[in-house]
């Protein structure tokens, strides 16, 4: 795990939405917010996304690979190190460092080759794009210096490889507070996936709600918890009252299964 010099770490890996970090001094924002390609061995693919500086000054950022791991709450760990496994020897980015001038952009591109031996699967890492200059986290009577860093998440499909997802279940866990219908997801393929789908169900007072099963990544070999968020016409966010039966289609890629469970 790489050090960090300073008294704190402000950092956001981008897993999901476009990502953008701001401290007293580091006003980042990156686009795409992540990366999902797919190769085959012994090709080379390209991709380029977009730095920009939200502060009036220009800034100055490093900018490395690294790889990561999940946590069971999906936060992420990053690690400069190489792992067992890496692909990184097989990234190559534009420069170490770039500035962006204030109120500016600035287009950042790296590269993938991939070698004619690689096995089907998934290649993994993480772009870092960092402070070069420490910044300030102000709170009451407090400022704390902090590095600020956002990780881009990359993904490389190689081959034929593709995510085995295998629902089984059901639970009830908590999900900001609250009781939401919950499946447990085993990804027995090679390639990471994410559940999708369209569901409805009624909870024990015959109310009716659609469902939204949470599209966090899920990647070979593991098992993940995939919520089932609740919402209706009136409420984006409403309590339900269980036993709760839910059933639709669950769909990840091409593939789709059929729901019809109840959570007790």
């Amino acid at each position: 795990m790489r050090r960090i010099l300073f008294a704190g770490c402000l950092c956001l890996a981008v897993l999901a939405a476009p990502a953008q970090v701001r401290a007293q001094g580091f006003a980042a924002l990156v686009s795409p917010p992540r990366f999902e390609l797919a190769s085959a061995p012994g090709k080379s693919l390209r991709g380029a996304f977009e730095i920009s500086n939200r502060s009036t000054a220009a800034a100055r950022y490093h900018v490395r690979t690294a790889d990561w791991s999940l946590g069971q709450d999906f936060s992420v760990s990053f690690q400069e190190d190489l792992q067992p496994g890496s692909c990184r020897p097989w990234v190559a980015i534009e420069r170490p460092e770039v500035v962006v001038p204030g109120a500016g952009s600035v287009r950042y591109r790296f590269q993938v080759e991939v070698p004619a031996d690689a096995p089907a699967g998934e290649c993994r890492f993480a772009i870092m794009i960092e402070g070069a200059e420490p910044s300030l986290a102000r709170g009451p009577g407090l400022d704390v210096p902090v590095t600020g860093r956002i990780g881009v998440i990359v993904y490389v499909t190689i081959g034929a490889a593709g995510p085995e997802l295998e629902v089984f279940g059901p639970e009830i866990a908590t999900l900001n507070g609250q009781p939401v219908p919950t499946l447990k997801v085993h990804n027995a393929g090679n390639a990471h996936g994410r559940m999708g789908g369209f569901l409805t169900g009624k909870d024990a007072k015959g109310v009716s709600y659609d469902f939204t099963p949470s599209d966090f990544p899920i990647l070979p070999g593991e098992v993940r918890e995939v919520f089932l968020s609740p919402s209706s016409t009136l409420e984006d966010h409403p309590t339900l009252t269980f036993p709760v039966t839910v059933k639709g289609t669950l769909e990840w890629g091409q593939r789709k299964t059929e729901l019809n469970q109840t959570f007790e």
